[in-house]
């Protein structure tokens, strides 16, 4: 199964993602349910460093992904992280047993 963690600050703007696992609902390298989180969570850290600008901590490696910015989420930071949550929650809609999104609080 693959966990995404959304991190949110006080003021519910996300701040930060955490995605975990494999979905296993297809051969490796044929699974379209992880390669639609993938390529959306990828997404998010094209969005933020390459047309925000924004200084980002990131980690992608097999079955793991985390972003995280460095600063406080404005309004333009929270329109690419919503367009990747919004995905997600389409995906674990539905692929329930293979995906789930869980919002936490920092």
């Amino acid at each position: 199964m693959i966990k995404v963690s959304v991190m949110r600050q006080d003021d519910d703007k996300v701040i930060g993602l955490l995605v975990e696992g494999h979905a296993g609902a297809g051969a490796y390298g044929q699974d379209i349910v992880c390669a639609g989180i993938s390529a959306l969570a990828q997404s998010v850290i094209l969005g933020l460093a390459k047309h925000l600008h924004r200084e980002i901590n990131y980690d992608v490696k097999p079955g793991y992904l985390s972003v995280a910015l460095k600063d406080k989420a404005d309004d333009l930071t929270e329109a690419v992280f919503a367009v990747a949550v919004l995905g997600f929650a389409e995906i674990e809609k539905s692929n329930p047993k293979n995906v789930s999104v869980l919002n936490i609080r920092r």
